[in-house]
């Protein structure tokens, strides 16, 4: 049957044409051989009075209005704000957009009254229709990832570095402490370099305002964790001093530090819209000022609305527990040097020539090693921590 938006056939198309020229025909039983209706029939017929062979093209059969469509008042706030977000450094997607739109009602003097924030798909589509929409290459599905969040603030604390360039041309590094449940920036240091005594400097900072966690998850960097490499940082000894227990990730997946990982980028992206720092201290005030509006200003959109202050405060905080932390047992394969020595956590460990070039198992917990020649205890040491030459226990 022919109608509004599908093309109409040739027999109707010249059917209605010989009409309109005068011949005269049976209009009903014509239309009932074609399948059609008297009344669709004489609609073209005017049609084509009119507009010509124009009238059979098939129309639109869009709405003349469509009371559910937000205004172009609405439209202009919305890129607005996403402007506003972008030149100040933070990001500007749909859900950043729809809680700026919250906390700026000013901007919603100009919309008509009974307007409400549009929906995220909303808000894509109107940047996506005023062009401010970058398209990306497609991304890895979110539900191929294997997801963990913390339950309770102060249950996983996550750090890490990254580089810095400052206006001098120096690199520094920013050490950047966050909570994997509120994500709450609990620290922000600048240091010269990834190292230890800094990375510690970090922790104890965050944990003089914060309490101590259960858990401090990093990557495999020396100035955070030996473990892998056969030794004991200062960062993991003193972490087990306090009974938090030091995690690492697994070796080329930073995906699972991935929290802090987009942490880092955001604080980046701020940075750049910004003058180069001139300094450390510089850079540091300009680090400061980021925290406090990241921890008390910036909404997320997993966290209901709340900020990561606000969902910190909500609590319960957690910690770690009252019972000690087993030290793990280690064990590795070393070869004697020519001097009879064995090369561990900067100690070189003292086992006797004659068992020169011969290759050994060593057992270790924390400072208590026992090397091993095949089945046979060859020596025992107490770590002393102090690097150099150590000869065996007594």
């Amino acid at each position: 049957m022919a109608r509004d938006g599908v093309p109409v056939g040739p027999e109707f198309a010249a059917l209605v044409a010989r009409v309109q020229g005068g011949e005269r025909v049976n209009v009903t039983a014509e239309c009932a051989r074609l399948g059609v209706t008297t009344k669709t029939f004489y609609k073209y017929l005017a049609r084509f009075a009119v507009e010509g062979v124009a009238g059979f093209y098939p129309r639109s059969r869009r709405p003349l209005r469509c009371p559910c469509r937000v205004t172009v008042g609405v439209e202009d706030v919305i890129v607005r704000a996403r402007k506003e977000l972008d030149e100040q450094g933070w990001d500007a997607g749909a859900e950043q957009i729809a809680f700026w739109i919250g906390d700026h009602r000013e901007a919603w003097s100009t919309v008509p009254a009974g307007a409400t924030v549009p929906s995220r798909a909303t808000i894509n589509r109107i940047l996506d229709r005023r062009g401010q929409i970058v398209r990306v290459p497609q991304r890895r599905p979110r539900r191929s990832r294997h997801r963990f969040e913390a339950d309770q603030p102060n249950t996983l604390w996550q750090l890490d570095g990254f580089d810095y360039e400052l206006a001098t041309g120096c690199t520094v590094v920013i050490l950047q402490l966050t909570d994997d449940c509120s994500r709450l920036d609990l620290a922000l240091r600048v240091a010269p370099s990834e190292n230890g005594a800094d990375a510690w400097a970090t922790f104890v900072v965050a944990a003089a305002c914060h309490g101590l966690p259960a858990r401090l998850l990093t990557d495999n960097g020396p100035a955070f964790s030996g473990r892998r490499r056969g030794w004991v940082s200062r960062l993991e000894e003193n972490l087990h001093a306090l009974g938090v227990a030091a995690t690492t990730s697994s070796v080329g997946h930073p995906q699972t530090c991935g929290k802090n990982e987009r942490a880092h980028s955001t604080v980046l992206k701020w940075l750049a819209k910004r003058p180069p720092a001139p300094d450390e201290n510089g850079l540091q005030n300009l680090l400061d000022c980021y925290r406090t509006h990241y921890n008390h200003r910036r909404r997320k959109t997993h966290l209901g609305g709340m900020t990561p202050a606000e969902r910190y405060a909500l609590g319960p905080l957690d910690g770690p527990g009252h019972t000690p932390l087993p030290w793990p047992v280690r064990i590795k394969t070393a070869t004697v040097s020519a001097s009879g020595c064995i090369g561990l956590d900067a100690h070189l460990l003292g086992v006797g020539r004659r068992h020169a070039h011969r290759q050994v198992t060593l057992i270790r917990q924390h400072r208590e090693v026992a090397v091993f020649d095949h089945h046979r205890l060859i020596a025992q040491f107490t770590l002393t921590g102090h690097r150099g030459y150590q000869p065996k226990n007594p």
